[in-house]
């Protein structure tokens, strides 16, 4: 082994720990990676960075953005309660419909944004129909994933697998070339649910916000009395984040007010504030506020002027990940407050302004309509339902689905190349005010642009010094007695168990080169083992960490194991499924 073998092989194991522990945002971690990869002489400026130059940084782009459009004009919301108008009481109907649904989505637009949508209307479903949402919220995100096999664009995978058989002088996927096998896996996959995979997920009982997250133990009224030195200081001025108290409403002359920075307190004041048993012990101390003791308080408390209760979840990548509310002074910042946070099937009310944030923690946020739809533009969190209703604009909305169907027509004929077709499409939406100029950045999600295109030069790296020749002869060595179907079977379980401490994109761009000097030493066709490893990269079900599972986590009340059961069932379905039809198809 060579010192530039072993750089290259200790920087992937260093990602694979950061990326784990979460010590860095991952576009940080990426460009480090970049870095000592051009400070130690193993790849140029030029070959470091020319994953950022690449066609498919474009085509990703631009799919985000008519995701966006999507779902800005109303077209995403109108297949919700269409849903909710064609289902009946039947469970496996409810649930064929929904996978079938979302798996047809997905293979077009963002399966997160495919989830994300259809939520809200499977959970309709589910308490229409008296069904326990963890029936039906797992098989919607499985469907989502599954679904992304079918096409090139159904997954930042599948795209930036393509670009790395590009950039090592192999011909790059076609949009449909995964179809056939993808729609086999869907078929598969939706009729093991909606038959008999269903019936095994737990049964989880819905409670009330205030029950899932005890707030009403940490809610109380203060009174500003007639000679209180807080009266005319706003709340921004008055001490009440030095107490550990957040005043959620002002009640004033039968009036129920949203509190923002700048309102000023008056006399006679009542405010509705949360915090833990310390924190009000001490406001009961202050001479400044009387606690009200006979005051009833719940969840509707909180619903002043235009103030909303969601629900948002903590997702990957985001800037909020191992910090604590304080540090992230989350009200100024984010003009919401954060009334609890449930994790890992526990609500917490108490403690949460000390408490780092984890991927995959669902905060209870309360704010004004116009302040939870900026934070969700954000991308740190996703918020599980609409702040507001997303009405219908059907001129704009058939703009949008045209613009979209003539991008990838254009392409599956090859009149033009994918990227162009698609950005194409991303400008007549813009053009065509489906969604506003000022919102595409807020639409794409930077972090994966950087990773793609950083972990491309790392699967570049591992080609150019021979890591992946050596990695993939160890491969050989030990699979080959056991056959062909053997060798591919171990290049996708590689690759699905590195979905779990990378990214989906992350672990195809890292054993994607392996997979290539597999069939290279084995003087076989490199299409069927790229194709494998390509499509098994999607098949990350066994645990919550991919963000369509991460959306459903919370809100169906499952537990991890639940995943791992469930989805463990799955990946061996899909796996052999793989097997069996990617040689076919692809003939060795």
């Amino acid at each position: 082994m060579t010192i530039e073998i072993f750089l290259v092989l200790s920087l992937v194991v260093a990602a694979m720990v950061v990326f784990t522990l979460e010590w860095l945002p991952v576009d940080v971690t990426t460009l480090l990676i970049l870095m000592a990869l051009m400070l130690t002489g193993i790849l140029s400026p030029s070959e470091a960075f020319a994953g950022f130059a690449s066609e498919i940084i474009v085509i990703l782009a631009s799919i985000f953005v008519i995701s966006g459009a999507l779902v800005r004009t109303g077209v995403m919301s109108w297949l919700g309660h269409f849903i909710d108008r064609q289902l009946g009481k039947s469970e496996n109907k409810i649930v064929l419909f929904i996978m079938t649904l979302s798996a047809s989505l997905s293979a077009f637009i963002n399966n997160t944004n495919a989830t994300a949508v259809l939520m809200p209307a499977a959970l309709d479903l589910s308490k229409r129909n008296e069904m326990s949402p963890s029936k039906l919220l797992m098989p919607l995100a499985f469907a989502s994933i599954l679904g992304g096999t079918c096409t090139l664009i159904g997954t930042s995978t599948n795209i930036a697998a393509s670009g790395m058989l590009q950039r090592l002088g192999f011909e790059p996927y076609s949009l449909f070339e995964f179809s056939i096998v993808g729609i086999v896996v869907v078929i598969v996959g939706v009729l093991y649910f909606s038959i008999v995979g269903y019936r095994f997920l737990p049964e989880t009982a819905v409670a009330s916000l205030s029950e899932k997250y005890e707030i009403e133990a940490y809610l109380s009224s203060l009174l500003v009395p007639e000679d209180s030195s807080l009266i005319d200081q706003t709340l921004d001025q008055a001490p009440f984040s030095d107490l550990g108290l957040t005043v959620l409403a002002i009640e004033r002359a039968g009036e129920r007010l949203l509190p923002r920075p700048d309102s000023a307190i008056g006399a006679g004041d009542v405010l509705v504030v949360h915090g833990d048993r310390e924190a009000l012990i001490r406001a009961k101390e202050s001479p400044e506020l009387h606690i009200e003791t006979d005051a009833t308080l719940g969840e509707e408390v909180l619903a002043a002027e235009d103030a909303k209760l969601v629900e948002a979840i903590v997702m990957p990548s985001s800037s909020l990940v191992q910090r604590n509310l304080k540090q992230l002074r989350f009200r100024q910042r984010f003009g919401a407050s954060v009334l609890g946070i449930y994790r890992r099937q526990h609500g917490l009310a108490s403690g949460i302004r000390d408490l780092p944030l984890r991927v995959g923690d669902v905060v209870l946020l309360q704010g004004s309509t116009t302040r939870l739809n900026a934070l969700q533009d954000r991308r740190d969190v996703w918020l599980l339902g609409e702040v507001e209703h997303v009405p219908v604009r059907p001129r704009r909305g058939a703009i949008a689905v045209l613009a979209l169907t003539t991008a990838i027509v254009l392409s599956a004929t090859k009149l033009l190349p994918l990227s162009v077709a698609l950005l194409l499409a991303g400008l007549v939406v813009v053009l065509a005010r489906c969604i506003p100029a000022q919102e595409i950045y807020t639409l794409i999600e930077w972090r994966l642009l950087v990773l793609i295109g950083g972990m491309t030069a790392v699967g570049a790296a591992m080609v150019k010094t021979d890591a992946a020749e050596l990695v993939a002869g160890a491969i050989v060595q030990l699979a080959i007695p056991y056959g062909l179907y053997f060798v591919l079977g171990a290049l996708a379980i590689l690759t699905i168990v590195l979905t779990q401490p990378l990214s989906n994109a992350a672990a195809v761009l890292v054993v994607l080169p392996i997979a290539l000097s597999t069939a290279d030493q084995l003087a076989l066709n490199p299409r069927t083992f790229a194709v494998m490893v390509t499509l098994a990269a999607s098949l990350s079900f066994i645990t919550p960490f991919e963000p369509s599972s991460l959306l459903v986590y919370g809100p169906g009340g499952y537990r991890f194991r639940d995943f791992v059961k469930a989805g463990l069932v799955m990946t061996v379905i899909a796996l052999a499924i793989l097997i069996v039809l990617v040689p076919v198809v692809w003939p060795p």
